[in-house]
């Protein structure tokens, strides 16, 4: 028996049945993107372009890969300098420290030191040749770069304050902002039925020309259907959806599963997560949230989501074995068939 989701409230709207469905794709902060949407008339000469310029202001602005972003900039620069942002930047960081205070730290946007040292960031990466991750000690000692706490934030003035050796590192919220970048960008030309997806982060919104939602599988991990998992169909119709995972980036050493998503408390990498998929009505809030609950595990995650109200299912490790977990808000929009 598999499941799928609905939301409460479907906009039975439809684009014309002369509508086709248009896909664009390419390439983008370090993944691929594509974008489905239903056109009527003529297709747009500019639109494909300017999708993906509304993602090159994305890495401009906060990729940690590019030493000249906004971002690498603000790394850099000295303790206590204050640093005007673009308007991305400061909204994606604004709402990540706003995750991380509700997390009590578990998500933290200013760990980028400890991201880089465990092989997950530009270098040295976890898959070259010789590298070894960080003993306990010095990992630990890492942790006084990821101070999120000391980030100060002037939203008069669009500005930040580097506190001083703080490494931000917005990879886990920067994709979903992205995704709903993209969609404001599409309804700005008129565009109300479509999907977007940024390395599997995925927002809908519409109907197609046949008058079926956007319906997308939920992510699994690869080792999910010898555990006889079936992945949920989600009818993405005005929602976002985004899934952390210990299989994305993953490395073995000594005997441990060594996962890109780390507990910027512990300073160690998470364990016993498979993955935590979020469903939400925004993306950026999609991504941050499947990273925070992933690190507080299955109790104090699914609590937090409970609190919060948000609709997520985890996907739990014991042994060799998988099991599900989801909240109430998932719940309620499951239907078995």
């Amino acid at each position: 028996m598999s499941a799928i989701l609905i939301p409460r409230h479907i906009d039975p709207a439809c684009p014309p049945a002369t509508a086709r469905v248009v896909r664009f794709a390419g390439h983008s902060m370090g993944t691929s993107w594509q974008v489905l949407v239903a056109i009527d008339g003529d297709l747009p000469d500019f639109l494909a372009a300017g999708l993906q310029q509304q993602l090159e202001g994305v890495v401009a602005e906060m990729s940690h890969w590019e030493a000249g972003s906004d971002l690498g900039c603000f790394n850099r620069a000295a303790a206590g300098s204050w640093h005007t942002l673009p308007g991305g930047f400061y909204t994606v960081l604004h709402y990540a420290l706003q995750v991380a205070a509700a997390s009590d730290g578990a998500y933290n946007p200013a760990a980028g030191a400890l991201v880089n040292r465990w092989g997950f960031g530009p270098a040295p990466r976890y898959d070259a040749p010789g590298f070894a991750p960080p003993s306990a000690e010095e990992a630990a000692a890492l942790l006084a770069q990821c101070r999120w706490q000391d980030l100060q934030l002037d939203a008069a003035n669009r500005r930040a304050r580097q506190p001083g050796g703080v490494q931000l590192d917005l990879s886990s919220v920067a994709k979903g902002f992205s995704v709903d970048l993209l969609a404001r960008y599409l309804r700005l030309y008129g565009y109300r039925h479509f999907l977007v997806e940024v390395g599997g982060e995925l927002r809908g919104e519409g109907m197609k020309p046949d008058g079926q939602p956007w319906w997308v599988a939920l992510a699994l991990p690869d080792d999910s259907q010898g555990a006889g998992l079936a992945a949920p169909r989600l009818a993405l119709h005005g929602l976002s959806v985004a899934t952390s995972g210990d299989y994305l980036k993953v490395f073995w050493h000594q005997g441990e599963r060594c996962a890109h998503t780390l507990d910027p408390r512990s300073a160690q990498p998470v364990r016993g997560v498979a993955s935590v998929t979020v469903i939400h009505p925004e993306c950026m809030a999609a991504d941050a949230w499947s990273t925070a609950l992933t690190v507080l595990g299955p109790q104090a995650g699914m609590a937090l989501a409970e609190q919060q109200g948000l609709a997520a299912a985890f996907l739990l490790r014991d042994g060799e074995q998988l099991q599900a977990r989801y909240s109430r808000a998932f719940l309620d929009m499951m239907e078995e068939q």
